[in-house]
């Protein structure tokens, strides 16, 4: 047995980011700035209870004398926004700059100090210029009042940022499309407006009519475009390709929505329900949102998530962009319904207790030019447009358009745009998405971060972009203080996570993108036997220092085409007929269900602070994402969740969903996610085990194909008497029973109080347990937990969650029709009327 692995938790090594993330590399080819590490080995190190420890072995990072990390007369470029101040450049304080908590915290980033306090100078300088101009950060962020459609007394007044524009008009339904009449005025800011007054006591432009932006750019031609603070687009569906229309959104007080929940507060741990609205149903078609919250939401809340974080509300134009190529940052999707109909879903989820986070997309936008924000870039200088001009303000894989975060403007839209999904319709937080591409020039593109800090702090850093992910920050948490804020980040910045007052940029949490394409690999390029426990433990505690995680096994991005879900993966084309429980489980079924389980409960117990989990995957819903387009013949027949499977007594996708469940629940009564006690106590190379304590639980991951261990020996903090809190095993999770929920567990002491190195596994005490293969058991200590929190978890469990979906009226009518033919294997011969999965026709999903 390997002894004793301890890791620190989120230990910062000097010189490494030490961040769960793809092994990368970069070469500066300006500086030298060189590293040696033989290779990263985890050493068993004795210690009493406490933190964590990772001990790197043969590795050397080395700095040559750098006085910046940044040439400032590059970066140090003047700002390019319509209001600037010279003055203030410098009124920052040394003080102010010097104070940069990071660095005391991380001494690998003293070389980075001048980087770090370039960028602070810039943030601070920013904030005083918004004090100075607009009355500070809140005041500006709400541009919503301003710009665009706003009711000013008896009139509308609409205004837009369009400084290129030679002549402006507004255009609509309500003048015939025709702006002769409507001429619109422009001011020294570049910011046309035009005032309209209501007519007999209606309003000049009636509610949900059509509108657009009329201008004539320097090559003479007039154009149209949807105004680009617009709080609704649609088209026509009867049209295939037609354009978007900018709709006036102002509904009469009868028609507005008023919330009526308070929102939920901040849980001491996210555990994450990552949907998408318009695949949410099981019919192949586009998902309302009313519908998502009369029949999505109960079954959120029935599995124990406390967190919904949605995909594609911002309008795009493009639906198998799975939302990320924005047209309308202001706008709610208009497949799904209307900004109303948003609200009662928000409002929906708050009545069960559900907070909402929002997919926020910031990190580019559509490169459409007719319906989206792309369509005001005519050729103008960057300090006039959205966008910086040639090759800077275009990524050529997305084939988007990206922002420049230094014109003034731009930080108005941007901030803004947060405020308003806050404020508006209640989100209690953002997914900030593609933060890589933010966080540098070459966006992320053919590079490879290895860890070094060089890598972060250096040239080829978008200060900008990142002064205005550290506004953003601020701004949200001052306007929410319970807002949880995510950045999804695979570069593995260091501070990204922590407070800006230290020198962070402000993220509560981190996606742990590492995780899933450690699991992917695995899945498929590994047997069972060459699974290495050690490499799966050091990749899910590879987290930096006090910047929190959210860990997932798979997220849409593991399914979408050309991919699988894991339980896909795991059991492919045996799902289409091994999937009854009338009868005998086929050994691939046996083995898929039962490492579904332990794969997504193992990251979420040790890979970080916080869990999230893709719609349907918690079931193990089978095949793949793809959505409608001319590939497919613009089928929607994958882009669906098929709940009929789950719903179906007699189909093992319940075992897996009842499990998911389950491992929420645990985390509801037990706080494990939220705990900083998180302790490796043995990593067994030979056995496949993995035993560790998050919090006062004790976990036993028994990754063995076949080898049962009787009396195994588990190392723990506390003495007392041991109780199972959860099975793997347990039949009412598609287990098989062996191991006994009913046996007390005691403890016995291991070698001297306070001397580690005599203890067991560096724990003070010590029980034995059953661990049969491909199981995972966790135990609490009966003596700690009162007797209300001492429930028989396993048992009560899956009742617990039929009854709850049986109170929301969303368990159908079982109904079973064996074949025809009443012949053959009774697990291939049964059939489900219209919720079988059907063997898809069409050839293994591709690129």
């Amino acid at each position: 047995m390997f002894g004793s692995l301890s890791l620190l938790l989120q230990a910062p090594v000097s010189g490494s980011a030490s961040l769960s993330s793809p092994s990368f590399y970069w070469k500066n080819s300006k500086r030298a700035v060189g590293g040696t590490c033989d290779s990263l080995k985890l050493k068993p190190v004795r210690q009493t209870f406490g933190p964590i420890r990772l001990t790197v072995h043969n590795c050397k990072w080395s700095f040559p004398a750098i006085t910046s990390s940044i040439s400032e007369k590059k970066q140090n470029r003047a700002v390019p926004t319509v209001l600037t101040d010279d003055n203030l450049a410098m009124m920052t304080t040394e003080e102010e700059i010097d104070n940069i908590g990071l660095l005391s915290s991380d001494s690998g980033l003293q070389p980075f100090k001048d980087h770090f306090r370039y960028r602070m100078r810039k943030y601070l300088d920013q904030r005083k210029l918004l004090e100075k101009h607009e009355g500070g950060l809140k005041q500006f962020a709400q541009g919503y009042l301003k710009f665009g459609f706003n009711r000013e007394g008896s009139s509308i007044v609409y205004r837009e940022w369009a400084p290129s524009a030679g002549e402006a008009q507004l255009i609509g339904d309500f003048n015939g499309w025709d702006g002769s009449n409507h001429k619109m005025e422009k001011n020294e800011f570049g910011v046309w407006s035009i005032t309209l007054p209501d007519s007999g006591g209606n309003p000049a432009i009636p509610h949900n009519s059509r509108v657009k932006f009329r201008f004539k750019h320097g090559g003479g031609s007039w154009v149209d475009r949807i105004p680009a603070w617009i709080q609704y687009a649609t088209v026509d569906p009867a049209r295939f390709g037609a354009p978007y229309d900018g709709v006036f959104w102002d509904p009469p007080a009868p028609e507005r929505y008023q919330f009526k929940h308070p929102q939920p507060p901040r849980p001491t741990a996210p555990r994450i329900y990552e949907a998408h609205v318009g695949m949410s149903g099981s019919e192949p078609r586009v998902s309302t949102y009313r519908e998502f919250a009369d029949d999505v939401l109960p079954r959120i809340k029935a599995n124990n998530y406390n967190t919904v974080q949605l995909m594609a509300v911002m309008e795009h134009s493009y639906y198998a962009s799975f939302g990320y190529h924005i047209t309308n940052f202001f706008a709610v999707s208009s497949r799904s319904g209307t900004p109303e109909d948003l609200k009662y879903l928000i409002d929906k989820a708050h009545s069960l207790g559900l907070r909402v986070l929002m997919d926020v997309v910031h990190s580019h936008a559509s490169n459409n030019v007719t319906d989206g924000l792309n369509g005001f870039d005519v050729g103008q200088s960057s300090q006039e447009s959205y966008f910086h001009t040639g090759e800077r303000g275009y990524h050529k894989l997305w084939d988007s358009r990206l922002f420049n975060y230094s014109n003034w403007e731009v930080l108005r839209f941007l901030l803004s745009n947060l405020r308003w999904w806050l404020e508006e319709f209640k989100f209690d937080g953002f997914r900030f998405d593609g933060v890589t591409s933010m966080l540098y020039h070459h966006h992320g593109i053919n590079m490879a971060f290895s860890g070094q800090y060089k890598e972060y702090f250096s040239e080829a850093t978008d200060v900008d972009a990142v002064v205005y992910l550290m506004l953003a920050n601020c701004l949200i948490h001052d306007v929410l203080p319970d807002a949880t804020v995510i950045a999804e980040d695979v570069s593995g910045m260091p501070g990204l996570g922590r407070p800006v007052s230290e020198g962070g940029i402000g993220f509560d949490y981190r996606l742990a993108m590492g995780i899933p394409d450690k699991w992917i690999d695995y899945l498929k390029n590994k047997t069972d036997e060459e699974w290495s426990v050690n490499e799966i433990a050091g990749n899910l505690t590879n987290r930096r220092y006090a910047e929190k995680c959210v860990a997932y096994a798979e997220s849409h991005d593991q399914s979408i085409v050309g991919d699988k879900t894991m339980a896909f993966l795991l059991m492919d084309q045996e799902m289409y007929s091994g999937m009854s429980c009338l009868g005998d489980t086929s050994p691939k079924i046996e083995r898929g269900i039962a490492l579904h389980k332990m794969i997504h409960f193992l990251t979420m117990a040790l890979g970080g602070e916080g869990y999230l989990n893709f719609m349907g995957n918690e079931f193990g819903h089978p095949e793949w994402i793809d959505f409608p387009r001319e590939g497919n013949g613009w089928s929607y027949e994958k882009c669906r969740r098929q709940w009929n499977l789950v719903d179906m007594e007699h189909l093992r996708y319940k075992y897996m969903n009842a499990f998911d469940s389950a491992m929420n629940k645990l985390d509801e009564i037990f706080s494990f996610l939220a705990s900083t006690k998180q302790i490796v106590s043995s990593v067994d190379e030979e056995d496949k085990v993995i035993v560790f304590e998050r919090g006062d639980l004790v976990f036993v991951f028994n990754f063995h194909p076949e080898n049962t261990y009787e009396g195994y020996k588990i190392g723990c903090d506390l003495p007392g008497k041991y109780r199972v809190a959860l099975d793997s095993d347990a039949w009412e999770f598609g287990g098989h029973g062996r191991v006994g929920h009913d046996v007390d567990h005691f403890t016995s002491p291991e070698g001297t109080p306070g001397v580690p190195e005599t203890n067991f596994n560096n724990r003070p005490n010590s029980f034995k347990v059953l661990s049969p293969p491909r199981t995972c058991v966790v135990y609490y200590n009966a003596d700690v937990y009162e007797e209300s929190k001492s429930i028989h978890f396993v048992a009560k469990e899956l009742e617990d969650v039929k009854e709850s979906m049986d109170e929301l009226k969303l368990v159908e009518d079982l109904q079973v029709i064996t074949d025809h033919d009443g012949g053959g294997d009774v697990s291939a011969s049964t059939e489900i009327k219209t919720s079988q999965v059907e063997k898809p026709k069409e050839e293994e999903p591709s690129e």
